[in-house]
């Protein structure tokens, strides 16, 4: 479902963003500190004291389950070589977050500190626009089903991930959805009219832009999937694609170029702002 968090940048499936633990991020920087270390010829008490860590701590870094400090970063880069990869590498880390799927991680972090951020939808409205019953209603949809507790954790990581809209008031957010996800009406009439509303008001700030894509098109310039793209603050863009069971960070320029493309071409196709909100207003009062 968006995102990582199951729907909307995001997976089509709750399963898929269920937490492993520890994370994959942790797990490869644990992975390349043992290979170093080993290279260096030097066992874990060995390479603890250089670091001023027990070796406990050097074991759990390696095997994933502790997020390094700063200092433990340095220290090691030094120790191992001060070849920079591990200075490098640490920037990405992420802490495990439940409800995220693995491979969606680094995109929520890329998230929170993009500058604009444009999302296209094809399969479920976009996690950021979601509401609570159509949360549950998408998890409830998944195969195997989810327990409880993992239910929870998607739609509170889902609920966390939604803050953005309120938080980054200079952040450009835009979204073009199908109509037909609306007409779908999954979870039954009363979950669509909410989310039709809430919907609508988390639109409302001058700084969000929702297009529809009207059902009965004649073009479409996205038949090829979803499109998430987002600036970050040096003036960089990435891209992010996702299906079922994965998802990929799009960092070669020349693809991101063709998202950009694909993505300026479906806005000139899509029902203006105005004639969308219109639109969903008219789909309210059917309901």
């Amino acid at each position: 479902m968006a995102g990582g968090v199951g729907a909307g940048g995001e997976t089509a499936a709750c399963e898929a963003e269920r937490e492993p633990d520890p994370s994959d991020s942790l797990r490869t920087f644990g992975a390349v500190v043992q290979a170093l270390r080993e290279h260096a010829g030097l066992s874990r008490v060995q390479f603890g004291e250089l670091v001023r860590f027990s070796k406990h701590t050097v074991e759990s870094v390696e095997l994933g389950r502790r997020m390094p400090d700063a200092s433990f970063v340095e220290r090691a880069e030094e120790v191992l070589g001060n070849t920079g990869a591990l200075r490098h590498s640490a920037r990405f880390l992420t802490r495990g977050e439940a409800g995220l799927a693995v491979w969606f991680r680094r995109w929520a972090q890329l998230e929170k500190v993009a500058v604009s951020l444009c999302t296209y939808e094809c399969r479920l409205v976009p996690g950021l626009l979601q509401s609570v019953g159509y949360m549950r209603a998408l998890c409830d949809n998944d195969i195997p089903p989810l327990s409880d507790e993992d239910l929870e954790a998607t739609v509170q990581a889902r609920l966390g991930r939604q803050r953005l809209l309120v938080e980054r008031p200079n952040t450009a957010f835009d979204f073009i959805v199908e109509e037909s996800l609306f007409v779908r009406r999954l979870g039954g009439a009363d979950v669509t009219s909410d989310l039709i509303d809430h919907v609508l008001q988390a639109v409302a700030p001058r700084n969000v832009t929702l297009q529809i894509m009207p059902a009965d098109t004649e073009y479409h310039a996205c038949m090829a999937g979803p499109i998430q793209m987002l600036e970050t603050p040096d003036g960089s863009w990435r891209g992010y694609s996702e299906g079922q069971e994965n998802g990929r960070l799009i960092t070669d320029p020349k693809q991101v170029s063709r998202l950009h493309m694909r993505y300026a071409r479906l806005r000139s196709q899509a029902l203006s702002p105005k004639d969308s909100l219109g639109l969903l207003e008219r789909m309210r009062g059917e309901l």
